[in-house]
């Protein structure tokens, strides 16, 4: 199988690319670098180019021979989505327009989309299945829900077969240390706990206390990198010209904010200060995943199940690489 991911060089997408080379598949990245590290990807597997030029798309198309396509290029900041949203729609509702043309001129129907659980909203169901109701509450949610409808339209209309993999919290690194996580600014709860131990930040701020929860602080469900490499190959393999699926990718466990910095602090072997302030607008206090259909449909079976395994890996990483791929 030959497969394009775009934004193959980002954080999610690097991983699921250096899985599917260790499993036989050939896969090359097309990323723009806007977000996405050179480091991250072997040097002969990336194309460098942005999704909106449509010449350039069919051309890695082509060049690749592609037989499906993994789509991981988008704008991702929850917070930039509300202040820029004119970006988030461009880039990710026109670029995936693009890419969809693009395929259709190219010839590729095989499909895997990179959505997420933020468009489930404020959906009080613990834990969420893929029927749950989808009410997105900011402008980063409402693009990819609508790209998954557009998708869906171009699949009824054109014969795409599709997966829509909706995903909880990304977290954790290779395990050997050598790939991880390095957003400019970082928004991820791991890393930026781990940034107090380096000395990077004097403590961590913690976003409300009184949820309804154990301690009252929000609850997520940390799916490590590696564990979404293998249901992505899983899902890409199983999609034929004819597939219209959805999955949620989750391990089904949820942590707390405060479990995850108790986490942190057993693997780098010191306290690490935090401060609770008021709540942020449009937090859900528990968003966990049902994994059941994923692991029953493509036998899905995650390797990191506890948020300390999650955390070891993270550490590893951000311990010997404190400016990340150091090529920003």
């Amino acid at each position: 199988m030959n497969v394009l991911v775009t934004g193959g060089a980002g954080y999610v997408g690097s991983a699921c690319l250096r899985h599917l080379l260790e499993h036989g598949v050939n896969a090359v990245a097309f990323d723009n670098l806007c977000m996405g590290h050179r480091g991250a990807v072997p040097r002969e597997r990336l194309i460098v180019g942005d999704i909106a030029d449509g010449a350039a798309l069919r051309g890695a198309l082509k060049g690749v021979k592609a037989d499906a396509v993994m789509h991981f290029a988008a704008a991702t900041y929850v917070g930039e989505s509300v202040t820029d949203p004119e970006y988030h729609y461009r880039n990710n509702i026109a670029g995936t327009l693009s890419l969809l043309n693009a395929m259709r001129g190219a010839g590729v129907k095989r499909l895997l989309f990179s959505s997420t659980c933020a468009t489930y909203g404020m959906n009080p169901r613990v834990p969420m299945a893929e029927d749950s109701l989808q009410d997105p509450c900011s402008p980063y949610a409402r693009t990819k829900l609508a790209v998954e409808w557009m998708i869906r339209d171009f699949a009824h209309a054109y014969g795409l077969g599709f997966t829509l993999l909706r995903y909880f919290n990304a977290a954790g690194a290779s395990p050997d240390g050598s790939h991880g996580e390095d957003h400019k600014p970082e928004n991820h709860l791991i890393p930026l706990v781990l940034e107090v131990p380096l000395g990077k930040r004097g403590h961590i701020t913690v976003f409300g206390n009184d949820y309804q929860t154990q301690d009252g602080t929000c609850i997520r469900d940390y799916v490590h990198t590696e564990d979404l490499a293998q249901a992505h190959r899983l899902a890409i393999q199983a999609t034929s010209e004819k597939t219209t699926e959805v999955f949620n990718i989750g391990t089904g466990n949820g942590n707390s904010v405060v479990e995850v910095i108790r986490a942190c602090e057993q693997v780098v072997g010191k306290p690490i200060k935090f401060q609770m302030t008021e709540r942020r607008p449009g937090d859900p206090p528990a968003l966990v995943a049902d994994p059941a259909k994923l692991k029953g449909k493509l036998g899905w079976k995650p390797r990191y199940t506890d948020i300390k395994s999650v955390v070891e890996t993270a550490w590893k990483w951000h311990s010997t690489h404190p400016d990340g791929y150091a090529d920003r």
